[in-house]
């Protein structure tokens, strides 16, 4: 089974962004660590920058919470980034289905 993150990544490669992992394990706390505690994955292309942070589908409110809280989403915004909260839910049969929510 792959992690929230990676489904989002492929997805988005997919669509033809340049996707990286801006995600990293901290050893000394062990915990994960977001850039700017809220940014997962980084994609980009032609134009365009887009900030994603992905979760379960049922954690997505709490995270566009998290993200509406944070003291970085006005410098994100003031960049002209483009950003998404990503939703993965596993359904009946068995297939990933994303949700996706424009925080931008």
């Amino acid at each position: 089974m792959s992690s929230p993150t990676q489904r989002s990544k492929a997805h988005l490669e997919k669509q033809g962004y340049r996707v990286a992992i801006t995600e990293h394990w901290c050893p000394f706390s062990h915990r994960r660590k977001d850039l700017f505690n809220i940014v997962d994955l980084l994609a980009i292309r032609e134009g365009e920058t887009l900030a994603v942070q992905t979760t379960s589908g049922s954690n997505v409110s709490a995270r566009v919470k998290k993200i509406a809280e944070s003291d970085a989403i006005a410098d994100i915004r003031a960049a002209g980034w483009g950003f998404v909260v990503h939703g993965w839910e596993k359904g009946a049969n068995g297939r990933y289905t994303l949700r996706e929510v424009d925080v931008s």
